[in-house]
């Protein structure tokens, strides 16, 4: 009984010191923080670029239907968390659209290859618009949810993760 006691008291007594490094880097739960409110720079969706060669051919148009992602971006982003999970992580955005019936909600890659620039790894939250007027609605008929999961090897050499949006970005830093 002595025993088990001591080792009761001497347990409780370690397992409150953990306490001490709840707001460390030690702890991984704290390795991504809370979304921050950044600013953005306003977005052209119309520009094609020209460099990029037309497609030719017998079943060009067939290829380019299915190849074409037709997102704009949302109109604001409102949360953004990011969950640590074995072998990297999940980026989960919350937007709010303009108007209901987006579809095909997708965090689209800011660089064409996927990487960080200057230790920032940056995500468009973009949508497909509905055809024809859509009525607004309330914020929460139009709030989308989006993830995208990221490997530690994609988060190699990364100090924060941004998510933009058409009138704001959030971004989360480790």
């Amino acid at each position: 009984m002595r025993k088990t006691l001591t080792a009761l008291m001497l347990s409780t007594l370690v397992v409150s010191g953990c306490g001490a490094i709840r707001d460390s880097r030690a702890n991984p739960f704290n390795w991504f923080g809370r979304g921050e409110p950044t600013a953005t720079a306003p977005v052209n969706a119309t520009a094609a670029n020209p460099l990029i060669p037309q497609r030719s051919g017998l079943f060009a148009s067939a290829r380019n239907r299915a190849a074409i992602y037709t997102g704009q971006p949302i109109d604001t982003v409102t949360d953004l968390t990011i969950e640590r999970i074995p072998g990297g992580a999940i980026i989960r955005a919350t937007g709010v659209p303009a108007r209901q019936g987006v579809s095909s909600v997708r965090l689209t890659p800011a660089t064409a290859e996927d990487v960080p620039v200057n230790g920032v790894l940056t995500y468009r939250l973009d949508a497909v618009p509905a055809p024809g007027p859509q009525p607004v609605g309330s914020v929460a008929s139009r709030q989308v949810v989006v993830a995208r999961k990221v490997t530690d090897q994609d988060l190699r050499g990364v100090r924060s993760i941004r998510v933009e949006a058409a009138r704001n970005a959030l971004e989360s830093r480790r």
